[in-house]
């Protein structure tokens, strides 16, 4: 492999990945006005990486480009948001069912484990931390039943749903909940009980549902 087309690579999918980053963090904040000259003056690099990671992520609806205007961080599409709940949350449920029967004691106790990290960031106020620690639940849950593919699938779909579930965090709306939803999808899990694990499931995820009209009011020039 040529080492410079390699490093070039590396340059783009750093620049890509710390503003996708930054972006579903809502450190770049919904409808901000974002330009090659201020990307570059924070990552230190040129700006045909930001070139090409600003077409990257307009692909995947976080930047819009308007002519004689310029580059603006997307507003969350609720529409986008529903739509991805509704396929994450149909896939889901069918998928804790297989769990109920697939997961072994291992990959159950790696799901309790998570769940005592998940305590920790509440304690400690961390939510970037407990977004990531949440995605790791489902992800353990939907890789354990050997659906690697689906749980890419469901990221490339979720990227309005996991920015407002991030705001949800970073607001402080009932981490606690959040916490006794794994703990009763776990249990289910371990008790094998797939009509349990499926209801505890699809209140988990629906609970975007009921939230999101509360975080517009609050946020009303984040969203579309």
């Amino acid at each position: 492999m040529d080492a410079s087309r390699d490093a070039k690579g590396l340059v783009r999918d750093y620049v890509h990945n710390t503003l996708k980053r930054n972006i579903m963090e809502l450190k770049l904040e919904p409808g901000r006005f974002i330009s090659e000259k201020e990307v570059v003056e924070m990552l230190q690099v040129s700006r045909a990486p930001i070139r090409e990671a600003f077409v990257k992520l307009s692909q995947e609806e976080l930047i819009e480009t308007i002519p004689q205007k310029g580059s603006f961080i997307s507003l969350i599409d609720l529409a986008l948001v529903e739509e991805s709940r509704f396929v994450r949350e149909t896939m889901e449920r069918a998928i804790i069912r297989q769990a109920c029967e697939m997961l072994n004691a291992e990959q159950v106790m790696q799901l309790h484990n998570l769940i005592s990290l998940q305590e920790l960031c509440v304690e400690g106020n961390n939510y970037e931390r407990l977004f990531e620690l949440d995605e790791e639940f489902h992800k353990t849950i939907i890789v354990g039943c050997g659906k690697y593919r689906t749980w890419n699938l469901l990221q490339q779909l979720s990227t309005h749903y996991n920015r407002i579930r991030f705001l949800r965090l970073a607001v402080n709306y009932d981490w606690q909940i959040i916490l006794s939803e794994h703990q009763a999808i776990t249990r289910a899990i371990r008790e094998k009980n797939p009509d349990e694990a499926e209801k505890a499931m699809g209140e988990h995820l629906g609970r975007v549902s009921f939230e999101k009209e509360e975080l517009r009011l609050k946020y009303p020039s984040f969203f579309k």
